[in-house]
């Protein structure tokens, strides 16, 4: 299992992408200028990639079908917060409410997983949401940025995302590798964020491939028990810690 995420830093006054990709027990941040499948292509790894994916739903992390897809339903929680504060309508109190109680019933589980019998019964009452949603938000007319048009249009996109990606929206309940979120690898991508509000910027691309290079290492490390002193003196020495191999 694998977990995805992106996110822009400055580069010179320049906004590039920072890509993670990460695991329970490795990290690796790269930076491009590039935010979608191009980027993906030249760090290498999503290609090659055969297990679990957890992301955002970003599209470009799509193009790659050998492995299999799951969404981060935190995101899909706070969206629905959105459209119950803002349009208000009742499906997404509905819909959250369902993933929540699908989520603690996955965490009480001793597998982690819920039977089949029990997941063909939130799957059911997913797809009767789906379809309240449907009866209760007309689909909109336009796709034009007017004014009282937009609360409408990003809560139907939202509903339509649920139901077109119903298989990786609920792959957690199956599925004792993928998570209810994508929380892991937002993490590890925290501190390159805190890294830029404390300097401002990089100074140039080397810099930042420097700093990506150093932050994979050492959080690579901690993952595995290894102090920051240590990795760096086994790294000054020509080695790597043998937690990375055992």
């Amino acid at each position: 299992m694998l977990n995805a995420d992106e996110t822009g830093i400055n580069v010179n006054k320049k906004t590039i992408w920072l890509h993670s990709v990460s695991s329970g027990l490795w990290s690796y941040f790269y930076p491009h200028e590039k935010r979608g499948h191009e980027a993906m292509d030249a760090i290498g790894i999503l290609p090659k990639f055969l297990g679990a994916l957890i992301h955002d739903h970003w599209k470009p992390y799509y193009i790659y079908t050998a492995c299999t897809h799951a969404l981060c339903n935190a995101h899909h929680i706070r969206e629905l917060q959105w459209v119950i504060d803002n349009p208000g309508y009742a499906w997404a109190k509905k819909m959250q409410d369902l993933l929540l109680k699908i989520n603690e019933e996955v965490k009480a589980s001793t597998t982690q997983t819920l039977d089949n019998k029990t997941a063909n019964s939130y799957r059911k009452k997913y797809r009767q949401i789906i379809e309240e949603g449907i009866l209760e938000m007309p689909t909109p007319k336009s796709q034009n940025k007017k004014r009282g048009r937009q609360k409408k249009e990003k809560a139907f996109n939202l509903l339509e995302r649920l139901k077109n990606y119903e298989a990786d929206v609920l792959r957690f309940m199956e599925n004792d590798c993928v998570p209810f979120t994508n929380n892991p690898g937002e993490n590890d991508i925290r501190m390159t964020k805190v890294q830029q509000k404390i300097s401002g910027c990089f100074k140039s691309m080397d810099g930042a491939k420097i700093f990506c290079r150093i932050r994979s290492y050492l959080l690579t490390a901690q993952k595995h028990d290894v102090t920051p002193a240590k990795a760096l003196k086994l790294l000054f020495s020509g080695k790597l810690p043998e937690e990375f191999f055992t």
